[in-house]
């Protein structure tokens, strides 16, 4: 069972939630804790910037189109780091991420665990 949750909480957009009610309630293994935070960063680190480019496309006349071709970009990146660390998951290998699993025990280290 906890393979099948660290593979839920790393779904793009969905496993967002269950992660945030994982570090909620606190009752986890550590390797279902770094799970859930790096599924939120990751999730959260692209919200942020979906929103900021799409805000940016549509009050730019010049950059549109190429704020909306980073915001693709950015979409499908997160998409596939999701799906790399869910077969990374699947083959018995870490799922943390060099940059964005630092990020996240730092901030949400803090204040959800």
């Amino acid at each position: 069972m906890p393979k099948t949750q660290l593979l839920l909480y790393l779904i793009p957009i969905i496993g967002f939630f269950p992660s945030l009610w994982t570090l909620y309630r606190g009752q986890a293994s550590r390797e279902q804790l770094a799970v859930s935070r790096l599924s939120i960063t990751l999730a959260l680190t692209w919200l942020l910037g979906y929103l900021l480019l799409s805000t940016g496309a549509t009050t730019s006349d010049f950059f549109s189109l190429r704020l909306f071709i980073l915001n693709s970009f950015l979409t499908s990146g997160y998409f596939i780091v999701s799906v790399w660390l869910i077969l990374r998951l699947m083959q018995g290998k870490s799922g943390r991420l060099p940059g964005f699993s630092t990020l996240a025990e730092r901030v949400f280290g803090k204040y959800l665990s």
